[in-house]
């Protein structure tokens, strides 16, 4: 049973977190699901949505996979300290580190993707890119998986990689059947983000 930590803020967006929680919450014998949040209380999504956190930055640690989606409030958050500081202690002893959209600049801003590489949502790249010079940003990928970091770009993007971790931790037939049970069509080809396309970074 692998302990999972996900990341609320104000103006996370809805479905970088939810969606890769749909899919690992799937094997619930594999995947315990917990809500992290700097304070207790709800905490709103980009879309008015609150959630509840299930524990807070100061009483949750010891995950096993850290997930941080994005959303309009990074660009607050980027400054927050206490956020970052959770991110740069959590992701130390986490087998797997997850960011979804623009919570990789969050990851970039801790430092802990400085040497690795690392993507996020291509309608942002610039400005994410910004904030970890230090970073191999890779402008063609729908996720990125570098030693125990993995990112992915937009939104929908999260539970393509979430099925790519499920792929590292529990094989392809795994991820391949909760594709079937979510009745989600898997982009299974992490190097192709078609969104890298449209926003002319190749």
């Amino acid at each position: 049973m692998r302990r999972v930590g996900a990341l609320l803020f104000p103006g996370f967006e809805l479905l970088d977190l939810f969606g890769p929680l749909e899919m690992l919450g799937v094997l619930k014998d594999d995947f315990q699901l917990k809500l992290v949040a700097e304070r207790p209380g709800p905490v709103a999504s980009s879309q008015g949505v609150a959630a509840n956190a299930d524990t807070t930055i100061g009483q949750g640690a010891g995950f096993d996979i850290i997930l941080v989606p994005g959303g309009a409030g990074t660009r607050r958050e980027v400054d927050n300290n206490a956020i970052l500081d959770w991110i740069a202690r959590s992701s130390e002893t986490a087998e797997y580190s997850l960011s979804v959209c623009t919570g990789s600049a969050l990851f970039a801003r801790a430092g802990i993707l400085d040497g690795h590489r690392a993507t996020t949502n291509k309608a942002a790249f610039a400005w994410v890119a910004e904030q970890g010079p230090r970073v191999e940003w890779v402008r063609q990928a729908r996720w990125v998986e570098s030693a125990t970091f993995l990112t992915s770009s937009g939104v929908s993007a999260g539970m393509d990689m979430t099925l790519g971790v499920i792929a590292l931790m529990h094989g392809r037939e795994t991820a391949e059947k909760v594709a079937t049970w979510t009745e989600y069509t898997w982009h299974s080809d992490k190097d192709d983000d078609p969104f890298a396309r449209v926003h002319g970074l190749v």
